[in-house]
């Protein structure tokens, strides 16, 4: 069973930066495609980021490219999501998610999800 842990949210103004963390089961990070995601009140959850499980090749939602960047470290089963410049749109829980197929940007295709840690940006 793949378990997933994030961490690394909080309160921070806008301008400024966070880096969350997620913590996989052994091996998941090696072996699956990894995503972020983010719910903010009232909304869909939708897609942050992801990276290929092979080439390390990365994607982006249109909202964060040029801010967010994605990255894993295999040997410490974790995928980082470094997040600059940071805007009060970006306020949300933002989940860590596991691929058994591909590198998918769409929330359904993704086979196993973290808790969420809260990210809040004020103005």
């Amino acid at each position: 069973q793949v378990q997933l842990v994030e961490s690394g949210g909080g309160l921070v103004q806008a301008g400024g930066s966070l880096r969350l963390s997620c913590a996989a089961s052994e091996g998941t990070v090696r072996h699956y495609g990894m995503g972020w995601f983010r719910q903010a009140p009232g909304k869909e959850r939708e897609f942050v980021a992801a990276i290929n499980r092979y080439d390390g090749i990365t994607y982006y939602a249109d909202s964060v490219k040029g801010r967010f960047t994605i990255s894993r470290n295999n040997g410490k089963n974790t995928v980082y999501l470094q997040m600059n410049s940071l805007k009060p749109e970006d306020t949300a829980i933002y989940y860590c998610a596991a691929a058994r197929v591909g590198t998918p940007q769409g929330r359904y295709e993704y086979d196993y999800w973290g808790q969420g840690t809260q990210v809040t940006v004020s103005s």
